[in-house]
């Protein structure tokens, strides 16, 4: 029962994260809504902060421990401060979240989607990431940068599904995106950006661009290197 609560946990957590991120990424984008006109950098990423606060909310009370992060599951789960009997099950849950959690805002922002082209703001990065300046080695090097700060802030928070602590790991999301976020998008997080990735890919959404594969290496083992080196560091501290 634990393990199923795991499970929905953490699907229906990353669920509730990637409906508020992604949908604050297509609110300032798509061609029509009220934030195109007025959204910035700023907008999304307290966006996407409150869609972690949100998340890890809705993921402990269900049971699990508010993962919603592979990076953070496996790193955790490395360094014994995890099980991995658990880990399929929390894996399985973010990456079927995001996929879903992104299906679902296709469906709310269909009628925008219809109305813009790629060049104006419908392309993958509302739902997934893309760097700002493409260059592999420096992209890898910001995803490793950005989520070993994360995650190692977030060590030091214990357990950060009670109180007020998932506000803490919220302005810690807007913390990063402002400070660290802006080079690639700052996926942090191998769910995050595959899940919407696959959704984008698959579903039939008018006027889409590439999916850009070729980068998508890099938001999933960037991330989980990251959180690898912030958990050892936490761990000889």
């Amino acid at each position: 029962m634990k393990i199923m609560n795991g499970f929905l946990g953490e699907l229906l957590g990353t669920f509730v994260l990637i409906v508020f991120g992604a949908g604050v990424n297509c609110g300032v984008n798509l061609n029509k809504t009220y934030g195109k006109k007025n959204g910035d950098w700023l907008l999304i990423t307290f966006g996407w902060g409150m869609a972690v606060t949100m998340g890890v909310y809705v993921a402990g009370s269900i049971g699990s421990l508010g993962h919603l992060n592979p990076a953070v599951t496996i790193a955790e789960a490395a360094f014994g401060l995890f099980p991995w009997s658990k880990v399929v099950a929390y894996l399985l849950g973010q990456f079927i979240g995001a996929f879903l959690g992104a299906a679902l805002v296709v469906v709310h922002y269909y009628p925008h989607l219809k109305v813009t082209k790629p060049e104006d703001g419908n392309h993958v990065s509302n739902f997934a990431t893309l760097p700002a300046i493409s260059n592999p080695l420096f992209n890898f090097l910001s995803e490793i940068i950005a989520t070993f700060i994360f995650i190692y802030v977030l060590l030091n928070l214990g357990n950060f599904t009670v109180g007020l602590k998932p506000f803490i790991v919220g302005f810690l999301i807007l913390a990063i995106g402002m400070s660290l976020g802006t080079t690639t998008g700052y996926a942090i997080n191998p769910a995050r950006d595959w899940g919407p990735r696959l959704a984008y890919s698959i579903l039939p959404i008018p006027n889409k661009d590439s999916s850009h594969w070729e980068y998508a290496w890099i938001p999933m083992v960037g991330p989980i290197v990251g959180g690898l080196l912030a958990t050892a560091l936490f761990k000889i501290q």
